[in-house]
């Protein structure tokens, strides 16, 4: 069972979502993800265990609800004044939060209670959003750079990134040189 969508947005629905989101993320820090229960959460959260079952399903799919809004970005890309700076500065801060232990934990929730792939899908447009900003903002600048794809950047940078983050982070540690030259493969430099 999925997140439902929510029938009201601010209404009580969503009071309940980050009321739940917020046990979840105060809770880690406390007891630890291991020490984690749906009654435990639903107590701190102020609501039944009933309503997070219902609206959740298990505790691995909240916990991927609320890792895939952990993983939506706060910021718009840094406007560094060309599409490589744009790009490597991007792509290291995107490695620098996935690969850390924290980033790499909510990966893995977002993707284990992901049962019909939305939150794999909400995870992909958040990179997508980021990336097309990136090339649209080197297609408006006062000299317009020549820009491949959103779905080519994906393909080859944002791809080799999540599969060395996941599931080969070594032997080559994985560094912003690493993001470096993903980069300039991917622009030909």
């Amino acid at each position: 069972m999925s997140p439902r969508p929510m029938a009201r947005p601010g209404g009580r629905s969503a009071r309940v979502q980050a009321a739940v989101h917020t046990a979840v993320r105060e809770l880690q820090d406390e007891v630890g993800r291991d020490a984690l229960t749906v009654p435990l959460i639903a107590k701190r959260a102020g609501v039944t265990p009933s309503t997070v079952y219902r609206r959740w399903g298990d505790l691995q799919e909240l916990l991927s609800d609320v890792a895939v809004e952990h993983l939506r970005p706060d910021t718009d890309p840094d406007d560094l004044g060309s599409l490589s700076a744009d790009l490597t500065t991007w792509a290291e801060q995107f490695l620098d939060e996935m690969s850390s232990p924290a980033g790499r934990a909510y990966l893995r929730d977002a993707l284990l209670g992901d049962p019909d792939g939305t939150n794999a899908g909400r995870c992909s447009t958040y990179a997508a959003d980021q990336i097309t900003a990136i090339l649209t903002r080197a297609t408006t600048r006062e000299t317009p750079e020549p820009v491949p794809t959103t779905e080519h950047v994906l393909d080859h940078l944002v791809a080799p990134l999540i599969y060395r983050i996941l599931f080969r982070p070594t032997p080559t540690p994985l560094t912003p040189t690493y993001a470096h030259a993903l980069v300039a493969d991917l622009l030909g430099s």
